[in-house]
């Protein structure tokens, strides 16, 4: 049984490269398209290979909170333990300009497609330098009607660990005027960051409360989504 799963999890990641292949060359071929419209590629990919998952690992996902999702444009913040969230995300939240290191940028096709979706691609090693650009092109991806999605430890951390959250998402939404909408889930236990076998099973996906930012102090705004995102996750476990 664990052969025959690490086959299929195996399949399901070919599967995964390929037709991640097929539709960056669809988003850059669109790429003249309203932002909305281009964006709707994105999401039929995650769609798409949400259910390879579940059609060849059993692996398949619940949403909880999905009314905590307010109207407009706002900031989500997830935990990242896993590549799951970096597809689930797509289907499961409004259209979201990604924060991400650059160097995803560089890698061809791929990187071009991701560029056409309006991400904001920063130096990790720049510092403030970094916390600027996320404030200054955030805002203005707020404006044209996108989320912001901000993975707040910066890099895939294992199931019950925790990292330092960067004040950037917090210190974006209190300028923006904007509200942070934490996301908690436990991907991390049937999609580990390392190893190939997707484990059969039900990822919970849990949406909070929106935590309105503006006009606080940053550090109590990111401070609040991180105490929700560590308590919830610990539930989870």
């Amino acid at each position: 049984e664990a052969c025959l799963q690490l086959l299929l999890s195996v399949l399901f990641t070919t599967c995964l490269f390929l037709g991640t292949l097929l539709y960056a060359v669809a988003v850059v071929a669109l790429s003249w398209l309203p932002n909305q419209r281009l964006y709707a590629v994105a999401r039929s990919w995650a769609r798409w290979h949400l259910w390879l998952l579940k059609s060849f690992c059993g692996l398949r996902h619940t949403v909880e909170g999905r009314e905590n999702i307010p109207p407009g444009s706002h900031v989500s913040m997830w935990k990242h333990s896993s590549a799951w969230e970096t597809i689930a995300q797509a289907a499961l939240f409004p259209p979201q300009s990604w924060v991400l290191k650059r160097e995803l940028m560089w890698i061809p096709l791929v990187g071009w497609a991701v560029r056409c979706l309006k991400p904001i691609a920063i130096n990790r090693k720049a510092g403030a330098a970094a916390v600027s650009q996320v404030i200054e092109q955030g805002t203005q991806r707020l404006r044209e009607g996108m989320w912001i999605l901000i993975f707040p430890e910066g890099t895939r951390v294992a199931v019950g660990e925790t990292r330092k959250y960067g004040v950037g998402g917090a210190l974006l939404a209190s300028r923006a005027g904007c509200k942070i909408v934490p996301v908690a889930h436990n991907a991390g236990y049937y999609w580990p960051r390392r190893g190939w076998v997707k484990k059969p099973g039900v990822i919970r996906v849990v949406i909070g409360p929106p935590i309105e930012a503006a006009n606080r102090d940053p550090k109590t705004v990111n401070e609040l989504a991180r105490t929700w995102i560590e308590v919830e996750q610990r539930a989870l476990t």
